[in-house]
Order: C-alpha cells, then sequence, then structure tokens
C-alpha cells in the first residue's frame, strides 16, 4: 500500500483477550481467529482515527524489536486478510468517530 491506510474494528465480531492474545470470531462466516501479541496490538488500536502506519510506529517498532519497513509490510498483509473476514474496515480517510445513534 503506498497511501495512508485506516483501519477499525468491525462490529460483526465477538472478541476476547486471553493473556496477550485476541480471540475473534467473525460473524459473517463463524470463522475463528487468534492473534498474536503484535496483532493484538493493532487491533486494540484500530479505532478508525490513526492510520495503520502510525499505529506500526508507536505501538509495534516502541515495543516489539522489528525494522519499521518490515512490520508495517506485515500489519498491510494482516489488515487485508482480517478485512477479507470483514473483521477490520480498511479505508484511505479516518473513519468518522461513532455517534450517539451507534451506541
Amino acid at each position: 500500500m503506498n497511501s495512508k491506510r485506516y483501519v477499525a474494528r468491525s462490529s460483526a465480531i465477538a472478541a476476547r483477550r486471553l493473556g496477550d492474545e485476541m480471540m475473534i470470531m467473525s460473524a459473517r462466516d463463524s470463522t475463528l481467529f487468534t492473534l498474536n501479541a503484535v496483532a493484538t496490538a493493532i487491533w486494540e488500536a484500530a479505532d478508525g482515527s490513526m492510520a495503520l502506519d502510525e499505529i506500526v510506529q508507536r505501538r509495534i517498532c516502541t515495543v516489539f524489536e522489528v525494522e519499521p519497513s518490515v512490520a508495517l509490510r506485515d500489519a498491510e498483509t494482516l489488515a487485508e486478510g482480517l478485512a477479507g473476514h470483514g473483521i477490520l474496515l480498511l479505508s484511505d480517510e479516518p473513519f468518522p468517530p461513532p455517534g450517539p445513534e451507534s451506541k
């Protein structure tokens, strides 16, 4: 990906944190995913307001010993894969904050 990509968690999932990992089930196809600590950090930061490259810089490269370019490439692959299952949403623009009608 060359442009900024924003990620947000889908509301059509069930998720539970277990230690450093996250278990997520897609409501679309009942696929179950176990996210490792790195993927969990991305998942938890995916609120739609921060670009994926910023999440990688702030949440991944500061905690895990990884080259920024490698971390971003892996994060993009993860985000695209989870978006394919309806677990994450991707956009070239920030997502609007949830309004009172979404609560």
